[in-house]
């Protein structure tokens, strides 16, 4: 399940910094030999230590961690609705994505100039989602002659489907993302085609000063966002691009005790991918035998057969069942025979619901 992230932000908040370092911090492993697709996307790997300490039970010939995009968006300035600077492209791509990373400058420096001047977290902020605002409004205008015309045939679909797109037309002319409208499954697939960018979850990076990397929550301007981000029930990562750059060069003992120094538990980049999950309602679920030993992303609340169809769609056409043991049973019995033996080992049908952290194996017939 290949799903990605939009790094954002106007010129001179560390959105390249940022982004340059999680390409350096890519994934290079034989499954994913590369750290960039192309000039704009890079692939990290998602850190997870359970699946370091099921390869230790297991002991296979590879492991092969699941993957997360992030898109460079195209640098952003006012206007960008209306084509200004690399505004199409900015726009074209965001598109594509599944959740949008804000990056925020939150620090001062003297020699960074600031597109407006000052450094203004709240008016950065404010000045892309009107740009994105814009561009929804667009759409939409577009969507509703559309939908009009098409009424005329007396198919319900299109009522229905105006009745919805002039409840998002009114919060957009007020300033509201889309994602503010309160929306049924069903309203939703109406409207899935539409690609809206202010529908898109938000994720705010607060770009710091290598200095305060260790208490950023004594940045003024990182308060300013969190109480912002509480009013969108977005989530905010205090990030240091430039720290993140260093991280990136560094492996093993190296990296462990330049974190150390730093008074950092993990990477910024490690914090921002899990709550880019988090944000995605992500889960990861396990395959393990002496041939692999890998991760699968799946979305919160699949069920069974869906699950397998992340590894191939003849898994979820075939299915039968799932053999399904707990991460934590299969670490505290030690081996699967031991967790067979204990009955922690499962059988389940087509209506499981796949929990975080699942070890799993298919049975299929196609």
């Amino acid at each position: 399940m290949a799903l990605s992230c939009g790094i954002v932000g106007l010129p001179n908040v560390g959105k390249s910094t940022l982004f340059n370092a999680i390409t350096q911090a890519g994934a290079e492993s034989a499954n994913y030999p590369f750290c960039t697709i192309d000039p704009n996307v890079g692939v990290v790997e998602v850190p997870d230590e359970r699946l370091d300490k099921l390869t230790e039970l297991v002991v296979p010939k590879q492991t092969v961690p699941t993957a997360f995009e992030f898109v460079d968006i195209a640098g952003l300035v006012a206007g960008a609705s209306r084509g200004e600077g690399l505004g199409n492209k900015f726009l074209a791509h965001i598109r594509e994505v599944d959740a949008i990373v804000h990056v925020v400058r939150c620090f001062q420096d003297e020699n960074i100039t600031h597109v407006s001047g000052k450094v203004d977290p709240l008016g950065d902020i404010q000045t892309i989602n009107l740009e994105l605002i814009l561009a929804d409004i667009d759409s939409v205008d577009r969507r509703i002659d559309r939908t009009r015309k098409n009424m005329k045939g007396g198919n319900k679909q299109h009522a229905q489907e105006l009745e919805v797109l002039e409840r998002l037309k009114d919060a957009l002319y007020s300033d509201k993302a889309a994602r503010s409208v309160e929306l049924t499954d069903e309203e939703r697939i109406l409207l899935r085609d539409l690609h809206l960018l202010t529908m898109k979850p938000v994720l705010y990076a607060a770009n710091v000063s290598e200095d305060e990397v260790a208490d950023a929550e004594g940045n003024p301007y990182v308060k300013l966002v969190r109480e912002f981000a509480v009013s969108e029930n977005a989530e905010v990562v205090p990030i240091s691009a430039k720290v993140e750059s260093e991280i990136a060069e560094l492996e093993g003992e190296d990296k462990e005790m330049f974190l150390q120094e730093l008074g950092m538990q993990e990477s910024g980049l490690n914090r921002l991918i899990k709550s880019a999950y988090k944000l995605l309602g992500l889960y990861t679920y396990f395959t393990a035998g002496v041939q692999e030993v890998r991760a699968w992303t799946i979305r919160k609340g699949m069920k069974a057969p869906q699950a397998a169809g992340v590894i191939h769609s003849d898994f979820e056409k075939g299915f039968i069942r799932a053999e399904v043991v707990a991460y934590n049973d299969l670490v505290a019995a030690g081996s699967m025979n031991v967790a067979r033996e204990r009955g922690q080992l499962r059988l389940e049908g087509k209506e499981y619901i796949v929990q975080d952290g699942d070890v799993m194996h298919f049975r299929f017939n196609v």
